[in-house]
């Protein structure tokens, strides 16, 4: 663990990391944005890539994929070598999709994680649910064992009203629906912050926006990028931001920048 500076995290969604290097993604990562950068949605092996390229730039690569090609799938790119790499929670489904990808560097524990979207119908958003119970049996037990966690990733779901451009309409959209939200409020009340909110509690602030009706330039969008802490890092947590302008995917990185 770096001493003496703040540890700064990104989360990304990257919409398939190839494409993201098409649209400049290696020439930004070139600018040192983060010590640490949680992907997902890679869509991609380690191999599909010029991945000596990423190593020159000075980062520790680990990459969980999906066995379905071109599908799902996180990677992490550390400056930070962690003493520890989990790949998976132990749940066949979410492992074989490429969900879940731990570090743990000294006393803290990553978690980068890529919720499944219920967008494509009734037989995915039952799985998500699934999913979100599995997963939330997962932090529970990690957390007696490591107790400072952070959950990165794209959590495909709002959960609030301030987090979304129109609640109202979206009321029964996956991703902001009353079951999704209600799993975000047990999440937060078992002992998370949302460390974005914790210093922007200002709206219209989004970390996503359909490719559809010019979305993103007219700031229609999503918040459903988190990075999230354990109530016993809240005296560590230095800074959270959003990087709209940063354009690789119709995501946009999110940030955390953490106290030693």
């Amino acid at each position: 663990m770096e001493t003496g500076n703040a540890l700064r995290i990104i989360s990304y969604n990257v919409n398939g990391i190839r494409s993201a290097i098409n649209k400049g993604f290696m020439e930004w990562l070139a600018g040192y944005p983060a010590d640490i950068i949680c992907m997902q949605e890679t869509k991609a092996f380690q191999d599909n890539i010029d991945h000596a390229a990423i190593s020159d730039l000075g980062y520790h690569q680990y990459w969980y994929s999906a066995q379905k090609k071109g599908y799902s799938g996180v990677a992490v790119f550390s400056r930070v070598k962690p003493d520890n790499v989990g790949y998976g929670n132990g749940y066949m489904q979410s492992d074989s999709e490429g969900r879940v990808l731990r570090l743990d560097i000294g006393d803290l524990t990553l978690i980068n994680a890529y919720f499944p979207s219920g967008t494509t119908g009734e037989i995915r958003q039952t799985y998500k649910y699934q999913w979100l119970d599995e997963f939330f049996e997962y932090l529970q037990l990690l957390k007696k064992e490591r107790p400072q966690l952070i959950v990165c990733g794209d959590y495909n779901i709002c959960h609030k009203p301030i987090d979304i451009h129109d609640p109202v309409s979206n009321k029964k959209s996956s991703g902001f629906l009353p079951e999704e939200r209600a799993w975000m409020d047990k999440f937060f009340s078992s002992g998370f912050t949302d460390t974005f909110r914790h210093f922007n509690p200002h709206p219209h602030q989004y970390s996503w926006w359909s490719f559809r009706a010019n979305a993103r330039a007219n700031n229609k969008g999503w918040r459903i990028d988190y990075i999230n802490a354990t109530e016993n890092l809240n005296t560590r947590l230095s800074d959270a931001c959003i990087l709209p302008d940063v354009r690789h995917s119709d995501h946009c990185p999110v940030c955390l920048s953490l106290l030693p």
